[in-house]
């Protein structure tokens, strides 16, 4: 049977996969064949938590909670609880334990536990050198004392795994982890988009839309690697070509990015990079805005092109113009059949007025897209900071109090205190910061991530069932 319905949408999920299934769908179902975002969603949704959530000590806690319910499930559902809250977080348990575990990892890169930093491999940072440099005035003098890495025996070499713990007592410790992770996160952003765009060439390469991929996917690809890949790039070559030494000479990226779209390169204040660098922004810039035109223009007057020559193809098929008064009743039979052979090769009937406005929509949403969606990613940034100076305010004006006492009492205190310092962990910092967290996470995948491949169209598959149309429940 012949039919120009759209197929429904089946995919096959377990215990495990179904709860990121869920996540994709209630953005979408995925239209036929479509690429289904649900398998990379159950690696880079709880990264994108983590990053956000990142606290050894935080992230153990919620692992443990979700493990309970992993080996627990078969009790836990043979009780069928009536309790909404309670079925929802045992329903989003894998979810939950996969964003724990990523938590911890993150904690480990971050080497925050509680607000506490572990010094498991010693620190590459040593005060030797300076000491040895300085006199008790100085000292008695001075409240901070500063490391100077550009003094030999100072600066050993980076921690092996994580950030060093010595940030954790330095004055200036928000000053390095705000640059630390303000770039992570804009490379993390920039690397999460250009791969959803990658996922719609297979999208394009399936549905067997060649001018999908030379007039869609191309220059979306270029534009995106051309801007922000290339800031990336700057990224990784700053942290290399500057050391200690010469690190009062690096230029800002920031202005840097804003003069290369400029073409602004008089800026005194801010040196080049490298050299020969105006000449490859100006390249890199004018490629990136070549490529507005192939998306707004060129493929719209493809597509006319191509409905026109079909047009042509088929006048000539079906006899030239039919010119009289009327069609007879065997010219009406040839003329509807005609029509219905033509209508179902072509599909819908062909608009140049509203392709143009369709593709001058996509095509003003990706740019700009590309730059307001980058500046979401920050997010990243943002959450992770309130998270640490959270768990900090908790430990230093509740945990803190307990610890601090010297007397004989400071035990009895701190079996008051550990309770309140408990119990607002996992109130604020497990149930609401991981709330907001995995809310965050849910926007950088349904609009960040999906909406450069995923168009979440269709409709979900039902198999018939006569209970279901006793019962009401078939959906219209």
């Amino acid at each position: 049977m012949q039919t120009k319905q759209t197929p429904p949408t089946f995919n096959k999920t377990n215990k495990f996969t179904s709860g990121f299934q869920n996540i994709v769908d209630a953005y979408g179902i995925g239209t036929y064949r479509e690429m289904n975002p649900a398998p990379y969603t159950i690696i880079t949704f709880p990264f994108l938590f983590a990053v956000m959530f990142g606290d050894m000590g935080h992230g153990l806690l919620m692992t443990c909670a979700a493990l309970y319910l992993v080996l627990r499930e078969s009790r836990l559902l043979a009780q069928k609880s009536d309790n909404e809250m309670f079925n929802m977080v045992f329903a989003g348990r894998y979810i939950i334990l996969l964003m724990g575990i990523f938590s911890v990892y993150t904690g480990v890169i971050y080497n925050d536990c509680f607000s506490k930093s572990l010094n498991m491999f010693g620190s590459g940072w040593s005060v030797k050198p300076i000491m040895l440099t300085l006199n008790f005035t100085t000292l008695d003098g001075n409240g901070v004392l500063q490391l100077d890495p550009a003094v030999p025996g100072v600066f050993g070499g980076p921690y092996p795994l994580g950030i060093d713990p010595i940030w954790n007592i330095a004055t200036n410790k928000l000053t390095f982890l705000n640059s630390f992770k303000m770039k992570m996160s804009v490379i993390l952003g920039v690397i999460h988009m250009l791969f959803g765009v990658t996922l719609s060439l297979f999208n394009h390469l399936y549905f067997k839309k060649p001018l999908n991929i030379f007039l869609g996917f191309i220059p979306e690809i270029v534009f995106m690697s051309c801007l922000f890949g290339y800031l990336i790039l700057l990224i990784f070559y700053k942290w290399t070509a500057y050391d200690a030494e010469t690190s009062k000479d690096a230029p800002s990226l920031l202005i840097a990015f804003i003069n290369m779209c400029l073409f602004n390169y008089n800026d005194p204040t801010n040196k080049p990079l490298y050299s020969g660098q105006t000449g490859i922004q100006c390249l890199l810039v004018i490629i990136a805005l070549a490529c507005v035109p192939c998306m707004l223009v060129v493929k719209t007057m493809v597509l006319r092109r191509q409905h026109l020559w079909k047009k042509h193809l088929g006048t000539q098929k079906f006899g030239g113009v039919r010119v009289g008064n009327g069609p007879t009743e065997d010219e009406a039979e040839i003329i509807e059949h005609d029509q219905l052979s033509q209508h179902s090769e072509d599909g819908d009937e062909f608009d140049f007025g509203d392709v143009a406005v369709h593709q001058a929509i996509h095509t003003i949403e990706y740019c700009l897209g590309c730059i307001s969606n980058t500046a979401s990613y920050l997010r990243l940034w943002a959450l992770s900071l309130a998270h640490a100076q959270l768990s900090e305010v908790l430990w230093g004006m509740v945990m803190h109090l307990g610890l601090a006492s010297r007397s004989g009492g400071g035990f009895f205190g701190l079996c008051i205190i550990f309770p309140a310092f408990a119990t607002l962990t996992v109130c604020i910092l497990l149930v609401m910061e991981g709330l907001s967290a995995f809310l965050h996470a849910l926007r950088l995948h349904w609009v960040e991530f999906q909406n450069k491949f995923y168009t979440g169209l269709g409709f979900k598959f039902v198999p018939f069932s006569f209970d279901s149309i006793l019962e009401g429940r078939i959906d219209e």
